[in-house]
């Protein structure tokens, strides 16, 4: 069994969803950034999405945007994350893993060559944003070569007969947006998101976790009664972008993370 297998199966056993935590590498630079996906571990997230900055992140808010924007600035590359991902990874072996990236960076990088390199480091997959299905096996075929989870994406605007073309070779997990629109915190999550979310539960060969629009601790207590993962990943941005001493940001997003994993757990 591998590691997101394993991870799924526990928290199954445990009677919670796997807390997924995205974390924007490079910001505000490589050691801080390093920081938070030390504390995001420690406060019980148990996978980490590892966010590549992009000059053009079409998926993403407008919070992960302005932290793509610093982490450029500030001189973050793939090479450097993955420099970093090694590290993390290497002292968290039972964490997951997930490189969340934009195909314009890797095909820059090689997608052989990236791929060789996560599964010699101890990365479980990757997560192309803006692959579609129909150039899917371009990367999908190095992984599955390398040992790695392609994770795919399902929205509310996907028919069912495209959810399930994309889930049907699915590993690792599927993640399932909430909302259309980009990453960001929501008030409100759609009423229809439970019904989405069990019809993709029977379709899908893999587990599937909900992201965009997680805000708080509720929002991650109802996600979780339906899913199997549950994925945050702007509102950790946005407190550690808070302009205070970063510190007292990266406690902050610490206490946050714990409140999100206490109400991972589902309801008797």
């Amino acid at each position: 069994m591998d590691k997101l297998s394993k991870i799924f199966a526990s928290c199954r056993q445990q009677e919670r969803a796997a807390l997924i935590i995205f974390c924007s590498c490079g910001f505000p630079d490589l050691e801080r950034s390093e920081q938070a996906i030390e504390a995001a571990i420690e406060a019980g997230a148990d996978i980490i999405e590892l966010g590549v900055p992009f000059s053009d992140p079409m998926a993403d808010g407008a919070v992960i945007r302005q932290a793509s924007g610093v982490a450029l600035r500030n001189g973050a590359t793939l090479a450097g994350i993955l420099d970093l991902a090694a590290r993390v990874s290497h002292k968290h072996p039972e964490t997951g893993f997930i490189l969340f990236s934009y195909m314009n960076v890797l095909f820059n990088y090689g997608l052989d060559r990236v791929c060789r390199k996560l599964s010699a480091i101890g990365v479980d997959g990757i997560l192309a944003v803006d692959l579609p299905l129909e150039e899917a096996a371009e990367l999908e075929l190095p992984c599955r070569d390398n040992g790695l989870h392609l994770i795919p994406l399902v929205s509310p605007a996907t028919s069912p007969q495209r959810a399930a073309a994309i889930t049907a070779r699915a590993t690792g997990f599927v993640y399932s947006v909430n909302v259309c629109g980009v990453t960001g915190v929501r008030e409100e999550l759609p009423a229809e998101m439970a019904a989405q979310l069990a019809e993709l539960k029977k379709i899908s060969p893999a587990p599937v976790a909900a992201g965009f629009g997680v805000t708080d601790g509720a929002a991650a207590r109802r996600i979780s009664q339906v899913a199997d993962g549950v994925i945050v990943g702007s509102a950790v941005v946005k407190i550690l972008a808070r302009e205070q001493d970063f510190q007292v940001s990266l406690e902050e997003s610490r206490q946050f993370i714990r409140e999100l994993a206490r109400n991972c757990r589902r309801c008797p």
